[in-house]
């Protein structure tokens, strides 16, 4: 399962990416606006600022919610840098869009996916990427998780070749279910991913072990 980070600021997207684990980033209007990002030309340099850092996939979203216009938008993030994929919204027109960038060779990610037959007209399109937001679908009472597994079945007996990014990563323990459920990507906050790192018994034993190495110096 790769890594993604979902954030904007450039000082998260470094620290992850130190860690030698970053496989790429998501962000969206408003993780920019969270950073002081405003302004096309400033959005337009952060993006190309994160491509830079990172070697990998960079989802950059489109706020047009009209075919002509998500496609005009899309058009202008692909050409900023080879690493942008083009974030593009599960409504009618983005899915016509979504089908239109895949006959032209321009990456999507189809975000705010919250049911499978979502997934299935996205991969149908030909999404590189679909997001479905787990987080926000607990957050209604039901099971996000589950929705994963329901995907990855489908996806497998149909043959449907998008990659499923569990999105809205709420804890440490989703990414771990997330890759129990066969998601092909997890984007996350940095705490979740630095939260993989933690357990007590690694603290406690690291303590033991350095009190030990005191005995020989």
């Amino acid at each position: 399962m790769k890594f993604f980070i979902d954030t904007a600021d450039l000082a998260q997207i470094k620290e992850a990416n130190d860690l030698g684990i970053l496989d790429g980033v998501t962000t969206n209007p408003s993780l920019m606006a969270k950073v002081g990002i405003s302004g096309e030309a400033a959005v337009t340099k952060h993006y190309i600022d994160i491509c830079e850092m990172v070697d990998g996939d960079i989802s950059a979203e489109v706020v047009s919610t009209d075919f002509d216009g998500i496609v005009a938008e899309g058009k202008k993030l692909a050409a900023l840098h080879k690493n942008i994929v083009v974030k593009v919204p599960m409504i009618k027109d983005g899915i016509k869009a979504i089908k239109w960038f895949t006959d032209n060779g321009i990456r999507t990610n189809c975000t705010l996916i919250f049911s499978a037959g979502q997934a299935i007209l996205a991969a149908k399109a030909g999404a590189t990427y679909v997001s479905p937001f787990i987080g926000r679908i607990d957050d209604t009472g039901w099971d996000g998780l589950e929705l994963i597994h329901q995907i990855r079945q489908i996806y497998s007996i149909q043959g449907y070749k998008s990659e499923i990014l569990a999105a809205s990563i709420r804890y440490p323990n989703h990414i771990i279910k997330c890759a129990e459920a066969g998601a092909d990507v997890c984007t996350c906050p940095l705490d979740s991913i630095l939260g993989l790192l933690k357990h007590p018994l690694t603290d406690s034993g690291l303590a033991k072990f350095l009190e030990d190495a005191k005995k020989f110096a």
